[in-house]
C-alpha cells in the first residue's frame, strides 16, 4: 500500500519552531516530487511548499518565504518541512502529498497533479 505519513505537529507558541516529517511507505519516494499543504478551519487547502525528486529545486508560497525550509532524505524516504518563526496564521492542519514524476521543477498552485496525500498533521500556533 502506497502511503505518505505525517508527524512533528502540536502546539508551539508564536515566534516558536517546529519540524514536519513526512514518511513514504510501499514505495520509493525519489521517483516523487512531494508537496507540503495545509488547511485552516473554514479555508481552502493551499500550498506551502514542494521539492524536486533530487532535492535540487524548491518552491515555497510567499506567506512562508525566509520562515520555512524543505529537504528531502530519499535514502531514508523521508521530507522535512523546517517551520521557523511561526506566526497564528500558520495554524492549520498540515499534509504532505506525492506526484509521480521525475523533475527538477516543482509547483504548488496545480494540487490536482499529486497523487498520493497523507493523512495530516495539526499545527497550532497560540500564546
Amino acid at each position: 500500500q502506497l502511503q505518505l505519513v505525517e508527524s512533528g505537529g502540536g502546539l508551539v507558541q508564536p515566534g516558536g519552531s517546529l519540524t514536519l516529517s513526512c514518511v513514504a511507505s510501499g514505495f520509493t519516494l525519489d521517483d516523487y516530487v512531494i508537496g507540503w499543504f495545509r488547511q485552516a478551519p473554514g479555508k481552502e487547502r493551499e500550498g506551502v511548499s514542494c521539492i524536486s525528486n533530487s532535492g535540487g529545486s524548491t518552491t515555497y508560497a510567499d506567506s512562508v518565504k525566509g520562515r520555512f525550509t524543505i529537504s528531502r532524505d530519499n535514502a531514508n524516504d523521508t521530507v522535512y518541512l523546517q517551520m521557523n518563526s511561526l506566526e497564528p496564521e500558520d495554524t492549520a492542519t498540515y499534509y504532505c502529498a506525492g506526484d509521480l514524476v521525475v523533475s527538477e521543477a516543482c509547483g504548488i498552485n496545480w494540487q490536482g497533479m499529486y497523487e498520493i496525500w497523507g493523512q495530516g498533521t495539526q499545527v497550532t500556533v497560540s500564546s
